[in-house]
């Protein structure tokens, strides 16, 4: 019996680490969100996927890989079954340049994927003390079964007075929970106050042209870069051009015309 116990969690093992690792077909998402209120201005919002299921209390930190390139991506937001990630991590993988300076466009492509620590996803987090930021309005079911475990995000969170992912609502300040006796954060200003906040603007990177666009309006605020379709195209002329290009096809055409005449 103890035997068979042992064998059976050993199998458990194995398939737990089975699916921490696998292939995706990855699609590139233009509009930065958050299913739990994860605030768009506190984290790298060009390194974001938005995969099928809910938003794990634990598991939120993901590494994508593609030919040699990989990026490590905030799993913060559900998608309605796409493998879905930021267009500029996207457009990285598949091409090697950022989207704002060689933009390409195609669809779903087979990428390895391996769930990591949520840890490793610090650096794309800017909080002091990599703490996930989140609104302190608006994410209150997610954060409250996160604190009801020994979850990573009960124990690695600040709340902001910010009422939405793209911060374009609230107050740019921090509010304290007094958990598990009140529900409702304390705020310096009164919480869920929709006043306009301009000061801590999220960006999209708009698929196809690289733009910058604020999330807010749509408004370009700087210019994509040459496509990378164009580039290429611009890389293999050059590659047929030159001296050396020339040499070759003069000696090609010296060794036809030769034949020619036998």
């Amino acid at each position: 019996m103890r035997w068979a116990i042992h064998v059976f969690f050993l199998l458990l093992a194995a398939i737990t680490v089975r699916a921490a690792k696998g292939t995706a077909w990855v699609t590139p998402h233009e509009s930065y969100s958050s299913s739990v209120g994860v605030l768009g201005c506190k984290v790298n919002t060009n390194r974001i996927a938005y995969w099928p299921g809910s938003v794990d209390c634990n598991n939120l930190c993901v590494k994508l890989s593609y030919e040699g390139r990989s990026v490590k991506l905030l799993r913060i937001d559900q998608s309605e079954g796409a493998y879905d990630v930021s267009y500029d991590a996207w457009n990285y993988l598949y091409t090697g340049y950022p989207a704002t300076q060689k933009p390409t466009t195609g669809g779903a492509t087979a990428m390895e994927y391996e769930e990591l620590d949520a840890s490793s996803c610090s650096d794309l987090i800017y909080t002091k003390g990599s703490k996930l930021p989140l609104s302190a309005s608006n994410s209150m079911n997610f954060l409250a079964s996160c604190l009801s475990q020994d979850s990573w995000v009960g124990k690695n969170h600040i709340l902001y007075n910010i009422l939405d992912p793209i911060c374009s609502w609230g107050y740019d300040e921090t509010c304290s929970l007094d958990w598990p006796t009140a529900n409702q954060a304390k705020c310096k200003n009164p919480l869920g106050t929709p006043t306009v906040l301009t000061s801590q603007p999220v960006y999209n990177i708009q698929y196809m042209t690289g733009n910058k666009v604020l999330a807010s309006s749509g408004q370009v605020v700087a210019s994509g870069g040459e496509s990378y379709a164009r580039y290429a195209l611009n890389a293999g002329n050059k590659a047929f051009s030159g001296p050396l290009t020339t040499l070759a096809l003069a000696m090609a055409l010296s060794t036809f015309l030769s034949l020619w005449r036998i």
